[in-house]
């Protein structure tokens, strides 16, 4: 059984995490961003985790943005799950990732058409709120996932994964690939980004472990999630530390642009890059060694938890409260934490083994 969340110190994993890149979409909040802004998950009545799951069920899913390969790869994994329990699955949405107004209307259509459920990234935390309050008043579950609204103008949000995770999980990466031993850098986003700088937070704390005695952080660099300040900062880490061993950069611009450094340098092979990034930036430097592996969570994976929860919802099973558990089929038993937070789980890793099997 998945460990409730820790307690919320970061902001969003939002369009910051993916995380600035290309694909306005990976996204999404994860907690802060909703902490303490309406209290606990709207829930009524009292949840059966002996109920069956209903079947016939219609769950639309609203992404942040349609025929955006994130976001396809998400809601194909809930639509996936949806037939497999017999409901049926529908997705509306915005073909901007920016219009907030156009999801609201989806909303609004969602609860029209009397759908059982749904399934909402959000592009603004708050924007949504009416249109979601009046789909719950009518009897609709609501779940957000990858990108939350207000605890309170939902029923749960599927998070990513939490940001201790994140934070250690790159440094244990890293750590394997340089043998325990050496110099390491980070190289950042923006130096006031809340997410960032929690799960580089987190990177310190692993290393205080004695098994990483022999690794030192000798400089965190910050290259304002654009590729081309990213990229001088990758080569400018490399003349000031010559004897660097790893990079880590958890962001999705950083670690392209830092690969595209390495990958062109005498440096490639020999100074080992992870952080977070997409199988569609990274694959070429993975194939041709610069990289070993890298991490960021399964969208398939994460539409497909969203699917399950909106089903157990609107079952009974579970009503958002903190504390019920409830069963995600073949992904296993989850618990719900505070404010209706679900987490996804542990990053996904991507090496050249299994890389080719995501297209987002």
């Amino acid at each position: 059984m998945h460990r409730a969340p820790i307690r919320r110190t970061c902001a969003a994993l939002a369009a910051a995490t993916c995380l600035a890149v290309a694909l306005t979409a990976c996204g999404g909040t994860t907690k802060k961003d909703v902490q303490d802004e309406g209290g606990a998950a709207a829930t009524a009545g009292k949840a059966d985790p002996n109920a069956a799951t209903k079947k016939g069920l219609t769950v639309g899913f609203l992404p942040k943005q349609v025929n955006n390969p994130y976001f396809t790869t998400a809601d194909n994994g809930g639509k996936k799950a949806l037939q497999e329990l017999g409901e049926t699955y529908k997705e509306v949405g915005p073909s901007s990732a920016t219009d907030t107004s156009g999801q609201v209307s989806y909303v609004n259509t969602l609860t029209q058409q009397q759908a059982d459920a749904m399934a909402v990234s959000a592009q603004d935390p708050g924007a949504l709120c009416t249109a979601l309050k009046q789909a719950m008043k009518n009897g609709i579950e609501v779940v957000t996932y990858d990108s939350d609204t207000k605890p309170d103008c939902r029923n749960a949000f599927v998070s990513q994964a939490s940001a201790e995770d994140l934070g250690r999980t790159e440094v244990q990466l890293l750590a394997q690939q340089i043998g325990y031993k050496g110099e390491i850098a980070i190289l950042s986003a923006a130096q006031t980004a809340t997410n960032q700088n929690t799960w580089i937070g987190y990177m310190k704390e692993e290393l205080k472990d004695p098994k990483y005695k022999d690794i030192k952080l000798v400089k965190i660099a910050y290259g304002n999630d654009d590729a081309q300040t990213s990229f001088q900062q990758t080569q400018g880490l490399l003349q000031q530390y010559p004897d660097l061993k790893g990079i880590i950069s958890p962001t999705t611009v950083g670690i392209k642009a830092a690969a595209q450094y390495l990958s062109g340098s005498k440096y490639k092979g020999k100074v080992k890059l992870t952080g977070l990034g997409t199988p569609n930036d990274m694959r070429k430097y993975v194939k041709n060694g610069t990289v070993e592996a890298f991490e960021l969570w399964d969208p398939a994976k994460l539409g497909e938890l969203a699917a399950r929860t909106a089903v157990a919802l609107a079952s009974g099973q579970i009503t958002g409260k903190e504390g019920e558990t409830f069963e995600a089929g073949a992904m296993g038993s989850y618990t719900i934490g505070k404010d209706g937070v679900i987490d996804l789980g542990k990053p996904t890793v991507f090496d050249a083994e299994n890389i080719d099997r995501f297209t987002f």
